[in-house]
């Protein structure tokens, strides 16, 4: 039997595949729509005291929350323990199937059960209801079944029943999924609230992403330091200074005094302005053609806090100074670019 065979047999199966109808496609996007947003203005009006029950419970638990589901509330529930993972709530998902055959071992005294279930019949997470009430790990239902053997194990019931599923068929999961993930989200929410969870702890967690980087990258983190920093004294004659800034690249150089203390600052620009001015600098010393009283940020401030003052001030790159004012280093605004905090 050749490979087209052997797919012919399957497309009767699963019906003739009707000429595309835009206007249909639309009409169905919007339906769905309308019944998921429905779904959810009445599972927010249901919300009772067995939500903050449920809150109060992972919040007391010395240990994780452990979430369960099959099929595709096991695709919610991943997305709900990575959710409180990353907002301050430590969690993993367990698979009801494998918890079965040794993963239920992950499953500690201290930690408490978030299970999902739309029916709450599911029968590999059914059949493991009996050793997590043994082990007296408190045990949280989602479920849109009431009275369903799931519920009837749960210590607190989260309501997440649906009128009906977006599929035209109501078969396909959609309201259904869509109700879980929102109470899952809404738990999220409130735990971190409870705990009082910070934009700079959602970073610690976050570290390879756009907020990580712009609340945990420091300006010593991404600045020139050492021989790479442009740096001449007062007294230095102007071709020296020349030197130093074609040298480093920057364009621009600190004037530091003898303590290593920046007082001055002199750019590519300060040197286009000067010349069009027609002034003659043959003679001239750092001193006396530096733009006195220089912009300057700490080693330890937050880089995205150098990227802001470059902006406000036009400039494009800030001498960084340590905790006694002397010069450390420089950052430019290339340095922020490769540091991806802008």
């Amino acid at each position: 039997m050749s490979a087209v065979d052997r797919i012919q047999p399957m497309q009767a199966v699963i019906g003739a595949q009707r000429p595309f109808d835009p206007t249909q496609a639309l009409r169905l996007a919007r339906e769905t729509f309308d019944i998921e947003a429905a779904a959810l203005q009445a599972l927010a009006a249901r919300l009772d005291e067995r939500f903050a029950q449920a809150v109060q419970r992972m919040l007391r638990v010395s240990g994780r929350v452990v979430v369960m589901g099959m099929g595709k509330s096991g695709h919610v529930g991943r997305k709900i323990a990575a959710t409180l993972a990353s907002t301050g709530t430590p969690a993993f998902f367990v698979h009801p199937a494998e918890a079965s055959h040794g993963d239920l071992g992950m499953v500690t005294p201290g930690d408490v059960v978030l299970a999902l279930s739309n029916s709450g019949e599911v029968s590999e997470l059914t059949a493991i209801l009996p050793v997590i009430k043994r082990l007296g790990v408190p045990l949280i239902a989602m479920t849109g079944g009431l009275d369903s053997t799931l519920a009837r194990h749960a210590d607190v019931v989260l309501d997440c029943g649906v009128e009906r599923e977006a599929c035209p068929h109501n078969l396909a999961p959609t309201t259904s999924t869509t109700a879980q993930m929102a109470m899952g989200d809404a738990l999220a929410v409130a735990l971190l609230d409870a705990r009082g969870f910070r934009p700079e702890d959602f970073a610690r967690s976050h570290p390879g992403g756009a907020l990580g980087r712009k609340l945990l990258t420091l300006v010593e983190d991404v600045m020139r330091s050492g021989p790479q920093v442009p740096r001449v004294a007062p007294d230095t004659a102007f071709s020296d200074l020349m030197r130093e800034m074609s040298a480093k690249g920057l364009g621009a150089a600190a004037v530091v005094d003898g303590q290593g203390r920046p007082v001055g600052v002199f750019t590519d620009g300060d040197l286009r302005r000067r010349i069009e001015a027609g002034a003659d600098l043959r003679s001239a010393t750092a001193a006396q053609v530096m733009h006195a009283g220089p912009r300057t940020i700490a080693d330890q401030a937050l880089a995205v806090d150098a990227a802001e003052m470059m902006e406000a001030h036009g400039i494009t790159s800030v001498l960084v100074v340590d905790g006694d004012g002397q010069l450390c280093g420089i950052v430019h605004i290339g340095d922020l670019m490769r540091a991806k905090v802008i």
